[in-house]
């Protein structure tokens, strides 16, 4: 067991018992509860999810692991993770790279529904993991929806993501798995497209389309900082939350007075200066420090160039670019500084497509 020492301020240091268990075995109930009425389906459903950008937390204080929230932003990528389900008797049959994930996750969904049978699932993830652009999220919201969309779906999106946030966890060795960070921004724009602000306790504030007609590109700097496991809880727990502490009450002004305004009215320029400006301040910061200052002068060097939006996702080191540029000119100007783009693609507006059959 590691016992993690968090700080946040001069007088705010708490420990943390980073425990591992078996999937399955610690399962939290939803806020409220409802009355479930199931109808299972026979067959098989499948389900493609976008992949998502995760451009920042709001206020890393207000989550931990088994305490879902913190608020973010972030939009959907047509990069794409499927899922099959299908119902079975008794038992969890799963074919995925971690299994133990998907283990957890089903025993979750009928502990709550109150399911009596068992779930064969199937994944296949986006090639791109641990770079900061939510493999883990978006295979565990594609199962979630999947496995309630053949119960008759007894869960509204809501519920589902609720389920999703007080459940998340990571595979550890031997099988095991352990809670981790989940704001709901991943949940939330795999399943409704397009750019969403959440707000603290999986609250979805504000979701809109995003830059439609526009280009995205993700460029993925060579670095070789670890941005998971031990390293991330470190990060983002330290560092990051005695920075929150700082700049939260800014980046939520921002969020409200500036962001989401300029969603409304599609400007691209706007938004890319509030994420700009988010890149400095609080959580962020600390997220993009981690790798060194190689990473700002890559991103500055790419704003000089007259690129609209550029942020970083999560904890990286993946850069996002959004623009009306075409791809052989963004990849010019991205080859000048060294760098080459490694995914075109643009952003998905439709969210997550359930099959059945």
């Amino acid at each position: 067991m590691t016992v993690m020492k968090i700080r946040g301020g001069d007088l705010d240091l708490v420990e943390y018992h980073f425990t591992s268990f078996l999937p399955g075995e610690i399962i939290n109930p939803l806020p409220t509860e409802k009355k479930i009425t199931l109808t299972p389906k026979s067959g098989k459903v499948t389900a493609e999810a976008p992949a998502r950008i995760h451009l920042t937390v709001l206020d890393m204080n207000r989550f931990s692991p088994r305490r879902p929230g913190g608020g973010g932003v972030g939009f959907a990528i047509q990069l794409y993770s499927k899922v099959e389900v299908s119902c079975t008797e008794n038992d969890i049959e799963i074919d995925y790279t971690r299994p133990g994930i998907l283990t957890h996750l089903a025993f979750v969904m009928k502990k709550i529904t109150g399911y009596k049978g068992g779930f064969r699932i199937k994944a296949y993830e986006h090639e791109h993991t641990h770079v900061g652009l939510g493999s883990t999220s978006t295979v565990m919201t594609a199962s979630a929806l999947a496995m309630n969309h053949i119960l008759g779906e007894p869960l509204s999106n809501s519920e589902v993501r609720n389920l999703i946030g007080y459940n998340y966890v990571e595979e550890t060795e031997e099988g095991k798995v352990i809670f981790g960070f989940e704001t709901g921004v991943g949940p939330a724009v795999c399943s409704l497209g397009g750019m969403a602000v959440m707000g603290d306790e999986l609250t979805l504030i504000f979701q809109h389309p995003f830059a439609f007609g526009k280009n995205v590109f993700i460029v993925i700097p060579p670095i070789v900082i670890s941005s998971s496991g031990e390293h991330e809880f470190d990060l983002l727990m330290n560092r990051a939350r005695s920075l929150d502490y700082r700049d939260r009450e800014l980046k939520a002004y921002m969020m409200m007075m500036d962001l989401i305004p300029a969603l409304e009215k599609g400007d691209l320029k706007k938004i890319g200066e509030v994420i700009w400006e988010t890149e400095f301040r609080g959580s962020k910061r600390a997220e993009i420090e981690h790798h060194g200052f190689g990473i700002y002068q890559y991103m500055a060097k790419m704003r000089d160039s007259g690129l609209e939006f550029v942020g970083m996702s999560s904890v990286g080191p993946s850069i996002a670019i959004v623009t009306e540029r075409t791809e052989e000119e963004v990849g010019k100007i991205i080859e000048k500084i060294g760098l080459s783009i490694t995914i075109a693609t643009k952003v998905d507006n439709t969210g997550i497509i359930i099959k059945s059959g």
